[in-house]
């Protein structure tokens, strides 16, 4: 229910702060009945915006058992997928949230954690990191992919990059009717080539900015993961060692709806939605 909440009262926010600043800058003058209608476009732009991003959310459980080729082992007799299950359960019933499924694939050394509710979500480890890693630095791997379910990851980087995406295409519209009717003085009823080629650029470069700005949110929840596996465990050192063990490795690449929800990847570039693993360690060394 907050989550619910917090969705609806994000919606209106963006719609608010995008209304206010068009205002303070006196974009109606520029948005007349030959051009953009303000309201509509801010309609537009909050659909466009989120649609894609929640509507993602909703199936990235259907899609991530499909595109990396889960399979379930919740009630599998095998021995160490027992213990995996066992692994996932002690640790969800520590963090208070319901059972999630729990998955296997075929792959390098990585992990995900997916799925629109914290209490119905997906944990899947890789055959390459049963094969890396000890026991105890599998059970670290787990712990931080629950403390992403726990710690509600997968909405809130669903809210910001629904945010970014409607910021991004109200912005690079109302820009592209500035240039095109104030700038190249186009006096048609219908918008010119100005507006077509600023949209097109605009949405490039802001998307750019955008994408920036999620990726570093993304950082500063893999931090946040790897204290919540420390706290699950009651202990940093398995989440070094693991993290140090994969620092070794070559992490597995995820599909595009999971990639961010792994426990590898980037080099600490601004589109990185990973920290330098050096620098994970380091932050967990300092909990001490």
């Amino acid at each position: 229910m907050k989550r619910i909440l917090l969705f609806v009262l994000t919606n209106v926010a963006v719609v608010a702060v995008l209304g206010l600043v068009s205002s303070i800058f006196g974009l109606n003058k520029f948005l007349g009945p030959r051009g953009l209608n303000l309201g509509a476009l801010l309609g537009f732009a909050l659909v466009m915006g989120f649609t894609g991003a929640i509507f993602s959310l909703l199936i990235s459980k259907m899609v991530a058992k499909w595109t990396m080729g889960v399979e379930i082992i919740n009630d599998s007799p095998d021995p160490t997928h027992q213990w995996i299950v066992q692994t996932v359960r002690r640790f969800s019933e520590r963090a208070g949230i319901g059972m999630p499924d729990v998955g296997i694939y075929e792959g390098e050394p990585n992990a995900f954690a997916t799925g629109a509710f914290k209490n119905s979500a997906l944990v899947a480890v890789s055959t390459g990191l049963l094969q890396s890693m000890n026991r105890e630095e599998v059970e670290a791997v787990i712990g931080h992919e629950i403390a992403h379910v726990t710690n509600g990851d997968m909405v809130t980087m669903t809210l910001i990059q629904g945010v970014m995406n409607t910021f991004v295409i109200f912005l690079s519209r109302v820009i592209g009717y500035f240039v095109d009717r104030v700038i190249l003085r186009n006096d048609r009823d219908s918008v010119g080539i100005g507006y077509t080629i600023s949209v097109f650029v605009l949405d490039l470069v802001l998307g750019f900015v955008a994408h920036m700005v999620v990726a570093w949110f993304s950082r500063q929840r893999e931090f946040r993961a790897d204290a919540g596996a420390a706290d699950l465990m009651g202990t940093t050192q398995p989440m070094q060692h693991a993290l140090a063990r994969l620092g070794g490795l070559q992490p597995g690449e995820l599909a595009g709806p999971v990639k961010a929800m792994g426990i590898g990847g980037g080099m600490g570039s601004l589109f990185s939605t990973h920290p330098p693993i050096e620098d994970r360690i380091r932050a967990l060394q300092e909990r001490r």
